[in-house]
């Protein structure tokens, strides 16, 4: 299931939930800590994907089951939890944030982990590295945006249109849409501002790494 289907699902969810309870809106964003009740309503319309842990606020004010609420196939009532035994196979795990990446220092250094977030296990692949990098700037604002956190599947390799970290002669690590084409290598943004602009260079002139590929993102709260 691609995550586009799944926050279609969170977003219904969300909406019928609210809807049902004739939830006070301003009231629900104050419990959650969020500032502002549009961001609810981004929520409610798909527009933004919330953190786990607000997935799981949610899912205990509305007393539902959090995998439900995120948009998976699972009973919508709360499960209790016996014997020790997590009533899903797909959990939690928790995942480093990391605020950015530059080049001679290792990723996941102590001065580049900002925090810890949570993944849904069935994203984890086993022999891979996992993190969240926060977004920064507007490049790629038509899937994410400024502050967002996106989760990092570690690897050298992209495919044509794959959205990856990358970083480029050295600089901080920038998140782009990618394509090698006739021996060039193509960063292209997805964004809503012109000065955003396709970066194209010649990876025998100027140093090109990939870091990883994007699986999914979480919106800010």
């Amino acid at each position: 299931m691609n995550d586009q289907i799944i926050l279609d699902k969170f977003s219904e969810r969300l909406f019928k939930l609210v809807k049902e309870n004739n939830t006070d809106i301003k009231m629900l964003a104050r419990i959650l800590g969020i500032k502002s009740k549009s961001t609810i309503y981004r929520y409610m319309n798909g527009e933004m994907s919330p953190k786990i842990t607000t997935i799981k606020y949610l899912a205990e004010y509305f007393n539902v089951n959090e995998i439900w609420l995120m948009g998976y196939d699972a009973p919508m009532e709360r499960q209790k939890v016996e014997s020790n035994v997590f009533p899903t196979t797909d959990v939690p795990e928790k995942v480093p944030v990391v605020g950015k990446i530059s080049a001679g220092l290792p990723i996941l250094a102590t001065e580049n982990i900002e925090g810890y977030e949570f993944a849904p296990s069935s994203q984890i692949k086993k022999g891979y590295t996992y993190f969240y990098l926060r977004v920064q700037g507007d490049s790629m604002n038509l899937k994410f945006s400024e502050g967002d956190i996106v989760l990092i599947q570690r690897q050298d390799t992209l495919e044509n249109d794959e959205i990856g970290a990358i970083l480029v002669d050295g600089n901080d690590a920038t998140v782009k849409k990618y394509k090698f084409e006739n021996g060039l290598v193509i960063l292209e943004p997805m964004s809503t501002n012109p000065e955003n602009t396709v970066q194209i260079y010649n990876p025998k002139k100027i140093n090109i790494q990939i870091i990883g590929k994007v699986i999914s993102y979480q919106g800010k709260i």
